[in-house]
C-alpha cells in the first residue's frame, strides 16, 4: 500500500513510521541495519531515508532505500531535495528513483551547505518545495503518457510542515507554503520536530481554516538525550522544554534519564493523538531503543519490546516531568 493510501482511507489505528539517515562509515552501516531490523520487526507503515544537504548523501541514501525495499517488507520513503541542483539534475534523479521502483517520495527544499549560511536557489534550479512537488508530478505524468498507461502503483508525495521554529517568519507563511505544496500535488505532510502539542494542534487548525485538507502527521523525537536535543535546537530553532532538559542534564543514571525522557515523549505522543493526529512519525537518529520504547508507551509497538529491562514499562515508574 502506498503511503498516500494509508491516509486516504480509515485504518482504525494511527500510522507508525520512522526516519533514519544513511550511514557515513562501514561500521555505522552494520549498526544501522540492526536498527532497521528492529524497527521493521514492529511492522511500521513506512521508513523514510534522509538526503543530505545539496545531495551530499545521494548514493548512500539511494542504496539504503533499495536495501529496505529489497530486504524488508516495509515501504521506504525516499527524501529528495532541490537545494544546490539544477532542474535537469533533479529531473534525472527523480527518473532514477522511479526506475528503481521508488513510489514514495518526501519532497523538500533542503538545507543549504554548511559553508553557505543563507538559502540561495540554483540559478537553473527550483526555489520552493512546491515547485519540486510539481516537477515530480510532471515527470510521473509524462512517463505514463509516453507509455500510454496508468501507473501500476500511484506515486505518493509527502512534504514538510512546521509547527514551530525557523522554517519561515510566521505561522501564516508556513500555512501558505503548505497550501502551495498541496496545490502542487502533495498527498500528506510530516512535521518538523516540536515539543508542545498545542503547537501541532494550532498548525493543523490554521491550515484547515486556510484550505489545507491533506493529513498532517506529527514528527516526534524521543526526548532521552539532552545533547541531541541541544544539537537539534541549533538546527531547527525549536527549543526543547527547559524543565525536562534540566532534569536530563542533572541525571547521572542512564536508565533513569531514559525513563524520564520516555515519560515526557509518551505524554506528548498521547496529546497529539488525542488532538486527532493520524499517526506518529519518529525521528530515530538511527537508534531503535528509545523509538520502540515510546511506541510501547502508547501501545503502538505491535506487542514487541525493545529491551528486556524496559519491558515492564519504564514510563510507569518514572516521575513525571515538572
Amino acid at each position: 500500500m502506498s503511503t498516500a493510501a494509508l491516509y486516504a482511507q480509515p485504518l482504525g489505528r494511527p500510522t507508525v513510521s520512522f526516519e533514519i539517515f544513511p550511514p557515513r562509515t562501514p561500521a555505522a552501516a552494520a549498526g544501522l541495519w540492526r536498527t532497521v531490523e528492529h524497527l521493521a520487526a514492529v511492522g511500521p507503515d513506512y521508513i523514510s531515508v534522509t538526503y543530505g544537504a545539496s545531495g551530499s548523501t545521494r548514493e548512500s541514501s539511494r542504496s539504503l532505500v533499495r536495501q529496505i525495499l529489497g530486504e524488508t517488507s516495509v515501504t521506504a520513503v525516499a527524501h529528495l531535495t532541490c537545494v544546490g541542483a539544477s532542474r535537469d539534475e533533479v529531473s534525472t534523479l527523480v527518473g532514477e528513483f522511479l526506475d528503481e521502483g521508488v513510489r514514495d517520495i518526501l519532497a523538500l527544499r533542503g538545507d543549504p551547505p554548511k559553508d553557505q549560511p543563507d538559502w540561495l536557489p540554483h540559478p537553473q534550479g527550483l526555489a520552493y518545495a512546491s515547485e519540486l512537488v510539481a516537477l515530480i508530478r510532471q515527470i510521473e505524468h509524462g512517463r505514463c503518457a509516453e507509455a500510454r498507461r496508468r501507473p501500476d502503483e500511484p506515486l505518493s508525495i509527502a512534504v514538510a510542515a512546521y509547527p514551530g521554529g525557523v522554517a519561515s517568519p510566521t505561522r501564516g507563511a508556513d500555512v501558505a507554503a503548505l497550501l502551495a505544496k498541496q496545490a502542487a500535488g502533495a498527498d500528506y505532510a510530516l512535521t518538523q520536530v516540536f515539543y508542545d502539542a498545542a503547537a501541532y494542534a494550532g498548525l493543523v487548525r490554521e491550515a484547515r481554516a486556510a484550505g489545507v485538507h491533506i493529513p498532517i502527521v506529527p514528527g516526534l523525537i524521543p526526548m532521552t538525550d539532552p545533547g541531541r536535543l541541544s544539537r537539534l535546537e541549533a538546527l531547527t530553532g525549536v527549543e526543547p522544554p527547559a524543565d525536562l532538559m534540566a532534569r536530563l542534564v542533572a541525571e547521572d543514571d542512564r536508565l533513569v534519564r531514559h525513563r524520564v525522557g520516555i515519560r515526557a515523549s509518551v505524554d506528548l505522543a498521547h496529546a497529539v493523538l488525542d488532538a486527532g493526529a493520524p499517526g506518529l512519525h519518529l525521528y530515530t537518529f538511527n537508534k531503535y531503543e528509545a523509538a520502540l520504547d515510546l511506541l510501547e508507551g502508547v501501545n503502538l509497538d505491535g506487542g514487541a519490546s525493545s529491551a528486556p529491562d524496559l519491558a515492564s514499562g519504564p514510563w510507569v515508574s518514572a516521575p513525571s516531568a515538572h
